[in-house]
């Protein structure tokens, strides 16, 4: 899910000016990215999930779901996850096409997204209206609700049309800064 930020070439494009030829293209730029992502996600999860996920099993043993309806749902919440995570990328890695630098963007994109996922604490070890704020943000789509998925700790449908309503909105914001980007980019060196 690239909790940590980057994984888009987007950002170093606008700074070459390559992205005058991508905002030309026929196709999508954001759907481009998107499937370039999904690529990236499910290759990493091959390679660098698995394998470990199968040698720590192995040696420690895994507590798994029983229920294949379980793990359907948990395999949807993942994919949703994966696809929130890129719409979010995207549009900080898009914020490059009006700001000259922007690294203070992904920074303050990765502060958000490690404390605002579950990825350090889960959100519902919040207190009060922070931990209400934290479970309705979109950051709580890429880690908390999927575990609370594996977890059986949230309803499934719920869950899951959080993940999609935060997808949905996520990446028609980014379709809406990518045509505006069409209209006026500033491109450094290019």
């Amino acid at each position: 899910m690239q909790v940590f930020g980057g994984g888009l070439e987007l950002s170093e494009r606008v700074r070459s000016g390559n992205v005058a030829l991508d905002l030309l293209r026929p196709a999508s730029l954001q759907m481009w990215s998107l499937a370039d992502d999904l690529g990236r996600a499910a290759y990493l999860l091959l390679v660098r999930s698995l394998p470990p996920m199968a040698v720590g099993a192995a040696l420690f043993g895994l507590v798994t779901p029983v229920d294949p309806l379980t793990w359907l749902s948990f395999t949807a919440g993942f994919v949703l996850a994966v696809v929130v995570s890129f719409a979010l990328r995207y549009l900080v890695a898009l914020s490059s096409c009006w700001v000259i630098d922007d690294r203070g963007v992904q920074t303050m994109s990765f502060v958000m997204t490690f404390f605002f996922s579950g990825m350090i604490l889960p959100l519902n070890l919040f207190p009060g209206w922070l931990g209400t704020l934290a479970e309705a943000l979109p950051w709580s789509a890429m880690v908390q609700v999927p575990a609370d998925i594996y977890l059986g700790k949230r309803d499934v449908l719920e869950a899951l049309v959080f993940q999609a309503g935060w997808a949905v909105a996520l990446l028609a914001l980014g379709a809406l800064a990518t045509n505006a980007a069409r209209r006026k980019v500033v491109i450094q060196g290019g």
